[in-house]
């Protein structure tokens, strides 16, 4: 049998490393999937329950393993359905292909069913490399530029395949004008900064007193030279939201995270630093980071084109950030004082305060307190992932993570719906580790729901089954109710922000998973450790109290004058808001539970 343009296509991709494809079924991709079929075992495919879905798992499996996410699926809606997961990828930076069918190339152009302008509507999220394969000998090359620009760039790249072209034999590029002939492989490049640059950038952090640091993703394979930076500047480090693993929360000059889902230490720091390091990080708020002028500045980043637009700084490096702060290394001065010592007392009296927090009685469970009685219990080298929601506030600040572990979320876009399919992404990739999912019941309703049913097909085949998926069911949207008072100064809107209560360790049960209910604070420990002492995936319902509010680390007067403009308005759950937030502010400023 001849080959086939399919048969071509696994071929090369299977040449350039890829081993596993996320995807979803579908007729205008027969060709391609019947081709897969044929290659007898060289790939893994994942079925999703839902093309979004698989997005977010290519997403998360270029996040976890640096490797290319590949998603697949069919042409109309399933390409469609595409889009939210890779803007995903395409916002924090992801290297992720999109292959997607396409009706018959005869058909185009005559409104035909299924037939959507793919060019164009990928056109933002697969910007740096979009194209649809008209003949055979194309293919070769589209292959090749679409995986290296995804890699080369940290781009989303898409491949839209025609269905009756994925069947044809193959035909290579012939030998003439307008042909060309393309290769497979790349390897990421060593950037590093010139010395005069690196200089600069040594004298203004040599000449600074109390250095602040702020990590994002782009530094989690630079940890022992992070450390070793922060160590040689006597700094303290402030973690944005994707950069949580790059350092372990143990060390007493790591503050955790920043912005409104930060850490008083962390704003503190902020605050009284007089120089600031900014390492591979997109953190958007300006707002939370030092007054412009208050600073000296120095930021790296391997894209210029995320240089000094957050924070105007006086010295700009271009480089990946391990190599950048091995050379820069040997130029900085040892530095010594009362700075670290500072951050620290400030850590420990934050930890108190959480603690404090978490101790909180509320109806009928502290939603802090969940978080807390799983952060000593967290396994040695397990994934943790998190949904968009209040449930990422006590993610961020609640769950202190070791060296070894891994954690991410949808970081720029912020989506909801990405938890579990993240979380089924990381056990792919390292089937022996623990995985936990961190889920409000929104996102949960929204899409996660459905990704169960994948777990439920698949773990069988991974050789740890610990995966535990945390539901925090109260019953509302609480994010954006908690935007809804404090930001805008309005009550909260009960048509929008209501949502069903759904029996969500029932559903596990149903499908074969163990569920387990707790609406006990007293039993909140024992549930954790029976969830990560299971023999088969877990879904914990916790019976949360949605009026327990996701405090920023300092509220500002214009966020009390419209939490208090909520109250005159009248919010129809005015008497377990002022209960509930005056337990949190009672229990930072006195300490303990006050009624």
């Amino acid at each position: 049998m001849a080959q086939t343009v399919g048969d071509f296509f696994w071929e090369r991709l299977h040449q350039w490393g890829v081993r596993r494809i996320f995807g979803y079924p579908g007729d205008g991709i027969n060709g391609l999937l019947g081709a897969l079929d044929r290659s007898e075992g060289e790939f893994d495919f994942v079925q999703t329950r839902h093309e979004e879905m698989a997005a977010f798992m290519a997403s998360a499996h270029a996040k976890f393993t640096g490797e290319l996410g590949v998603c697949l699926a069919t042409s109309g809606p399933g390409a469609a359905h595409l889009l939210t997961g890779l803007y995903d990828a395409r916002m924090d930076h992801m290297p992720v292909l999109a292959i997607v069918g396409q009706q018959a190339r005869t058909a185009i152009g005559a409104h035909y069913q299924q037939e959507l302008d793919l060019g164009a509507m990928f056109k933002d999220v697969a910007g740096a490399f979009n194209q649809t394969a008209m003949v055979p000998a194309q293919v070769r090359h589209l292959i090749d530029r679409a995986v290296r620009i995804a890699m080369g760039e940290r781009r989303v790249t898409a491949l839209v395949l025609p269905n009756d072209l994925q069947s044809l034999p193959m035909e290579q590029p012939p030998r003439s004008h307008g042909a060309v002939f393309s290769g497979i492989g790349w390897t990421p490049p060593k950037v590093v900064p010139e010395d005069a640059d690196l200089r600069r950038a040594a004298d203004v952090l040599n000449s600074g007193e109390k250095v602040a640091i702020l990590v994002g993703a782009g530094a989690k394979n630079a940890v022992d030279q992070v450390i070793a930076t922060a160590d040689r500047l006597d700094a303290g480090a402030a973690k944005a939201l994707l950069g949580k693993q790059v350092l372990p929360d143990d060390l007493p000059w790591v503050t955790g995270s920043i912005g409104l889902l930060g850490t008083e230490p962390t704003d503190n720091m902020i605050k009284e630093c007089d120089t600031f390091l900014m390492l591979g990080s997109g953190f958007p708020y300006s707002e939370f980071l030092p007054k412009e002028g208050q600073a000296r500045g120095v930021q790296v980043d391997i894209d210029p084109g995320m240089l000094s637009i957050r924070y105007p700084m006086e010295v700009n490096l271009t480089g990946d950030v391990k190599s950048t702060l091995e050379a820069l290394l040997p130029m900085l001065n040892q530095k010594s004082g009362d700075w670290r010592q500072k951050i620290a007392d400030w850590n420990t009296k934050w930890e108190k305060t959480l603690d404090e927090r978490a101790m909180v009685s509320a109806d009928p469970l502290n939603p802090q307190r969940v978080f807390r009685e799983l952060s000593p219990r967290l396994p040695d080298n397990c994934i943790i992932t998190s949904d968009s929601g209040s449930v990422a506030n006590w993610y961020a600040r609640d769950l202190k993570i070791r060296r070894g572990m891994m954690c991410s979320l949808s970081g720029g876009l912020a989506s909801m719906g990405a938890g579990v399919p993240y979380a089924i992404a990381a056990k792919y990739a390292y089937p022996d580790r623990a995985v936990i999912a961190c889920v409000g019941d929104g996102a949960m309703q929204m899409n996660n729901m459905a990704e169960l049913i994948t777990v439920s097909k698949y773990w069988h085949k991974w050789s740890d089954p610990r995966f535990v998926v945390l539901v925090l069911n109260n019953e509302d949207l609480n994010q954006v109710t908690w935007e809804q008072r404090v930001m805008e100064g309005n009550p909260r809107f009960e048509a929008t922000q209501q949502i069903p209560n759904v029996a969500y360790h029932k559903f596990a049960e149903m499908i074969g998973l163990k569920g387990i209910y707790v609406d006990n604070p007293d039993r909140v420990a024992g549930a954790w450790e029976e969830a990560l002492a299971a023999d088969r995936p877990v879904v914990i319902e916790a019976k949360t109290d949605g009026e327990v509010p996701p405090l920023p680390p300092h509220i500002t007067f214009d966020q009390a004058r419209a939490f208090t403009s909520t109250l005159i308005k009248g919010d129809p759950d005015e008497e377990g808001v002022i209960k509930g937030s005056m337990k949190q502010m009672f229990s930072g400023v006195f300490g303990g539970d006050k009624e």
